[in-house]
């Protein structure tokens, strides 16, 4: 086993010139104070990350902080699903979901097909289930028809052909199995990608920067006070615009800006459990559990990914977890349609809890809808909070738009408008996974180690064309070409790589949402170890 003292000592990143240099969190802090900014991003979420992109493209001065990592709350705690909403058909909302198709089909075929995969859902239909078979069938059927049949005929399909491609299906009092598509990804893979992304269009980042207090010029927010919770350091940035980006915190910051500033939105617990496979599964289950609830069994990343519940969460969103009544639901549920062997408590090796933002007001979570809320406080400070995974795109820019057209226009003139930017701007890495698995797997050096398959396959769906600068790293270092842990795809390469490339400061920045090593259970103290030696090599 490579010891920690060799994997430290590897140089980092900036000197290998196929890949880019970082500043240092020092070199950042000294940056942020040092400039002023047009837009501060408050909150390193989604949807932060995708204003700040969309931003940066513009030619606006853009900066984004986060008290935590990136991506290191609800947006790495989500469904992982990219999809159209096949429930809001039933609330007559046919324009949304088009609009949601859309943008998954963007995100999947031109912005990142590196990073999302196509996924064939089966949607069970029992005996005294909530819906019946022809509805179902209308429904997959109308919903393939709102995506231009891009991903096949919604169909309804036997109960013993689709046991076949789901062996762990319960097929007792099955009638029928509807069959539609779409697509899924690593949520926080693809909120890295797009911080890359915004850095590349010029943005300054620094995750695990607190903000303690906000800095007004004449009543107007212009900026904020900072502290870097890895090292003490307090510091502040100027902007002429700042936006509340924070998820389940916005209402928090509000207050800093208005103490008597009303709640904006309210919140819901969803948490998921990741488990081992106990055989291959060629799609995924959506069972309705009743008429507006629906339950997934996902294949994912190796694993199988179950959830979610939905249920109002009033404490402290840093306290959000899953408990023993969160797990128990979870296997109930599941159990409709899943067969009792692949749900034992046993097999589940990671479970994680997010809050969804919802607007203000009554009524059951469960149906409310994935709105965006925005709000402008009293001292110009603009807050936005909740909305969909799937068109994170298309709220980026609808952020950017909302700023673009503020009274006085604070942002000034001199940038280019939102409508005028690309459509389908590509994330860091696009490329064809497979082309990229194939060249990893053939284009190896004449001495070097042979990489595994899994690996090939784990490093072009999670970094696309940027596998290549992972794999030369491995080949120049061959001890980074040993895998992390044996039962994992990653190898050692990937954490110099998030060390140097992708912002991880800390061992759960690394295991949990640049690698897949938390989710499989396999984050032991031993590699935690390991992987703080190799961070403790990174220039602070």
């Amino acid at each position: 086993m490579t010891s920690p003292t060799t994997l430290k000592s590897v140089p980092a990143l900036g000197t290998h010139p196929a890949s880019g240099s970082h500043p240092s969190r020092a070199e950042t802090r000294e940056q942020l104070a040092g400039a002023s900014y047009d837009l501060l991003v408050i909150g390193g979420g989604i949807l932060g990350i995708s204003t700040a992109w969309h931003a940066a493209q513009s030619g606006l001065r853009v900066a984004l902080v986060d008290a935590g990592d990136f991506a290191g709350a609800t947006s790495s705690a989500s469904s992982k699903l990219l999809h159209g909403g096949l429930r809001y058909l039933q609330t007559g909302a046919v324009r949304l979901v088009a609009e949601n198709h859309f943008e998954r089909r963007a995100v999947s075929r031109q912005v990142a097909p590196h990073l999302a995969n196509p996924l064939t859902f089966y949607l069970p239909v029992y005996k005294g289930g909530p819906h019946g078979a022809a509805k179902l069938g209308a429904g997959v059927f109308a919903y393939s028809a709102l995506s231009a049949f891009g991903d096949g005929v919604g169909h309804l399909l036997s109960p013993s052909k689709a046991a076949q491609d789901v062996p762990e299906l319960r097929t007792e009092n099955l009638k029928a199995v509807a069959v539609y598509g779409d697509d899924q990804m690593n949520d926080a893979r693809m909120a890295l990608m797009t911080v890359r992304a915004a850095v590349d269009a010029g943005a300054v980042v620094l995750n695990h920067a607190e903000v303690t207090g906000l800095r007004t010029t004449r009543g107007r927010v212009t900026g904020a006070e900072l502290k870097d919770r890895l090292t003490g350091e307090e510091f502040g940035v100027n902007a002429r615009l700042v936006l509340n980006a924070t998820g389940p915190w916005v209402d928090h910051l509000r207050r800093m800006e208005d103490p008597h500033a009303a709640p904006s939105i309210r919140l819901s617990k969803g948490a998921h459990l990741v488990l081992k496979r106990t055989a291959p599964w060629k799609a995924a289950l959506a069972t309705p559990i009743d008429k507006y609830r629906i339950t997934f069994a996902l294949p994912w990343e190796d694993m199988l990914l179950l959830g979610t519940t939905d249920e109002v969460y009033e404490g402290d969103p840093a306290d959000v977890s899953v408990t023993e009544s969160d797990i128990s639901q979870i296997l109930d549920e599941a159990a409709f349609s899943v067969r009792d062997q692949q749900l034992q408590r046993d097999l589940i090796t990671y479970s994680f809890a997010g809050l969804r933002v919802l607007p203000g007001g009554p009524g059951d979570t469960a149906k409310a809808k994935r709105e965006t809320v925005v709000t402008e406080g009293p001292g110009g400070m603009l807050s936005v909070a909740g909305g969909k995974w799937t068109t994170f795109r298309h709220i980026g820019r609808t952020v950017l738009k909302k700023l673009e057209e503020l009274p006085g226009r604070p942002l000034g003139e001199d940038f280019e408008p939102v409508s005028e930017l690309p459509k389908r701007m590509p994330l860091p890495g696009v490329a064809n996974p497979r082309a990229v698995e194939h060249r990893l797997l053939v284009d190896r050096p004449a001495p070097g180690p042979r990489m595994g398959a899994d690996t090939a396959r784990h490093l072009a769906t999670h970094y696309g064309s940027l596998a290549f600068d992972i794999a030369r790293l491995a080949n120049e270092h061959p001890e980074l070409a040993e895998r992390v842990h044996s039962d994992a795809p990653e190898i050692w390469a990937q954490v110099v790589w998030a060390r140097d490339q992708e912002w991880a400061e800390t061992a759960d920045d690394v295991l949990r949402r640049r690698t897949t090593l938390t989710i499989r259970g396999l984050a032991t103290d031993d590699v935690r170890a390991k992987v703080r030696e190799v961070l403790d090599g990174k220039q602070k």
